[in-house]
């Protein structure tokens, strides 16, 4: 992708005056982002990976199937949530290289750090749940140890670096993983 095309996607065009116009930029980039990576790790890699194997894509268990169709109901409902966070509040998207201007402490981000990572675990749980194969549970595993590499050595130097005090003091409030029970922001 050439640099001035970069740019573009990255400011918007000067003649956007209004706030919903940058927002709705926003949500078309976090809508091509979340087909390129999430869709990729969420779907093209498993879906591959199944097909390309004995049993097929056949459901393992209609008793797994339910708690496979609410991991996926959450897990979902987790990652849009965040993803609007990110652009709404954040003004920014989910990419690394197009972060939010402001640091997200909204919506679930008051109860933990990485709610779009553990939104994005759930639908690859429920895609163990309902298909027999060996290799998406090692899939899964690679994935959550990539997240936290990638959390632990690279997203928080960069946000504490960027946001300094006010990212220290919501990671002292925020869990990195799980949900607190109680709200951060009524500390």
């Amino acid at each position: 992708m050439s640099a001035k095309i970069a740019c573009d996607l990255r400011y918007p065009n000067p003649s956007i005056q209004n706030h919903s116009d940058v927002r709705l930029f926003l949500g078309l980039k976090v809508l091509l982002f979340t087909l390129l990576i999430p869709g990729t790790v969420i779907l093209y890699f498993p879906y591959s990976m199944v097909l390309g194997s004995a049993t097929g894509l056949h459901i393992a268990s209609l008793l797994l199937a339910l708690p496979a169709g609410v991991f996926i109901l959450v897990g979902l409902a987790i990652y849009l949530r965040c993803a609007w966070d990110f652009a709404v509040d954040g003004l920014g998207t989910p990419a690394p290289i197009d972060p939010p201007k402001h640091l997200v402490i909204s919506g679930l981000y008051r109860r933990s750090r990485n709610p779009m990572y553990q939104g994005v675990l759930l639908l690859l749980l429920a895609e163990c749940l309902l298909f027999p194969h060996a290799g998406l549970w090692i899939y899964v595993g690679s994935i959550a140890l990539v997240f936290q590499t990638f959390v632990v050595f690279y997203e928080e130097p960069a946000l504490r670096k960027r946001f300094g005090t006010a990212y220290a003091d919501y990671c002292r409030q925020v869990p990195r993983w799980g949900f607190a029970v109680r709200d951060s922001s009524s500390k």
